[in-house]
């Protein structure tokens, strides 16, 4: 692959065999540098956040990319190649599914339920196509809310995922700040809280998870801030303006992106939580101590192997009667799948809404994606329910294409990636538990390969400063 300029627009050259292919040489999720991606067959992987791209169209083909590249035109005369303009991009044909399904319904308009709506109509299904959403504001990038926006480095016009126009011109008739309140298998309906039913010939849960809430006094107090919505984010980043010192009750990953935010804006940030080492139960003592010492040279100062047993108006009381004053809490201890609409409906559930390989639920045209999901996953053997976004995305549009009949089934590798200052760590895989994890280069410059390891296969690895080889990583685990 090669990268190049036509017009003054940037593209990538790649060779297949004997086929050459012309697409713009930028991921359109976040601009990550597909010269420096992986070819597989004939598409391109993204060497940031792993999306995919046909090099035949410059369909976005994974998540987390959602729309298209370019794709270029290309003349060979002779022994040399020359790009001559832009391919016009086909509509998609009407799909042949079964005559009965005239409607579909998408409960949930997070990562899952966005992506599933689009590919929908990007197969070519032409039906009505409705999604309902409990949030406020039409689909948003969440994982920026802990990162970039937060930090104040990205505007909110760059958060939605598509423009307001999108839903209209798609005929997506996306309603937001409404809940549902049941599921009506036998009647093919979800009951409104607000009112009014929904019928469906299909339909998709992607309720997502919440934030599960501290159980101490002054939980409730107006300070004290959970991080799930946009409109959380929001109240945050306008709190923190106002407060002298933020504490975050929680070391996960939410927390310390947030904790990596909120210092860069320049503010006094102390993290409370029971662990001896931050993040170690997902990541390795190795990393979470890399974390430790990473957060502490930019100013965090941990309260490890403690917990907060109260909140009043100008402080919190920890487990050891110590006190921190805190002008701002921000608690991030975990989420919890919202499975209470599958279980009143009769779903079969466990930790998690039960899906086959094809993301099916136990009643059939009803399937569910994204953080509620629990599926048979081959590569570790097990049935896993993972809370990343773009697994949620990957789900909701391989669940849009077996709604229309195609059969798909859902056995990508789970990928995920945090930052937190200048620190970014990829993530291919699950393992929930592991025997050893093999680490190859140092943690502390930011270039190593971890590996986590259960009975001598490998589930998961992580990298840091090795983009290309999180790549090839991530095909050999998806043919192991």
């Amino acid at each position: 692959m090669l990268p190049g300029h036509f017009k003054g627009e940037p593209i990538l050259i790649a060779r297949r065999d004997d086929a050459f292919f012309a697409i713009g040489a930028s991921c359109t999720h976040y601009g990550g540098p597909l010269a420096d991606g992986l070819m597989v067959g004939d598409t391109v992987r993204c060497p940031w956040h792993h999306a995919c791209f046909s090099l035949r169209t410059g369909d976005a083909i994974r998540a987390p990319a959602l729309m298209p590249v370019t794709c270029w035109k290309i003349r060979t005369i002779g022994r040399k190649l020359f790009v001559v303009g832009k391919e016009i991009r086909k509509k998609p044909q009407p799909v042949r599914s079964a005559p009965s399904l005239k409607r579909v319904v998408i409960v949930g308009g997070g990562g899952a339920g966005a992506a599933a709506a689009q590919m929908l109509r990007e197969e070519g299904y032409r039906g009505r196509l409705t999604m309902i959403s409990a949030d406020d504001s039409i689909p948003y990038d969440r994982p920026a809310l802990s990162k970039e926006f937060m930090n104040g480095s990205v505007s909110k016009k760059m958060l939605p995922l598509h423009p307001q126009d999108f839903y209209r011109k798609n005929e997506i008739d996306l309603i937001l700040d409404t809940r549902v309140a049941a599921i009506d298998t036998h009647d093919k309906s979800v009951q409104l809280v607000k009112g009014g039913r929904r019928k469906f010939d299909a339909l998709l849960l992607a309720t997502g998870a919440s934030p599960i809430k501290l159980d101490v006094p002054g939980a409730n107090l107006p300070h004290v801030c959970y991080l799930r919505t946009r409109s959380d984010c929001d109240a945050i980043i306008a709190k923190a303006g106002k407060a002298s010192r933020v504490v975050l009750i929680g070391a996960s990953f939410i927390a310390m992106e947030v904790a990596s935010s909120l210092i860069q804006r320049k503010l006094p940030v102390h993290v409370v939580a029971p662990e001896a080492i931050p993040m170690e139960r997902v990541l390795g003592p190795d990393v979470g101590k890399y974390l430790r010492r990473l957060h502490e040279r930019n100013g965090v100062v941990f309260h490890l192997e403690n917990s907060v047993v109260a909140i009043d108006k100008r402080k919190v009381t920890l487990k050891d009667g110590s006190t921190l004053d805190a002008g701002l809490v921000v608690i991030g201890i975990g989420v919890k799948p919202l499975t209470e609409l599958a279980e009143h409906a009769g779903l079969e559930t466990e930790r998690g809404v039960l899906v086959n390989e094809h993301l099916e639920t136990s009643v059939p045209g009803i399937f569910a994606a994204g953080d509620i999901a629990r599926w048979p996953d081959p590569h570790t053997g097990d049935r896993i329910r993972v809370e990343h976004w773009v697994v949620a995305e990957r789900q909701g549009q391989i669940a849009a294409r077996n709604i229309l009949g195609q059969r798909e089934r859902f056995d990508q590798v789970p990928f995920f990636w945090t930052t937190q200052f200048d620190f970014t760590l990829n993530y291919i895989g699950h393992a929930e538990k592991w025997d050893r994890i093999d680490i190859d280069g140092s943690i502390e410059d930011q270039n190593c390969k971890l590996a986590y390891i259960r009975e001598g296969k490998t589930l998961a690895i992580a990298t840091v400063g090795r983009d290309r080889q999180c790549l090839e990583e991530e095909v050999a685990l998806e043919q192991s």
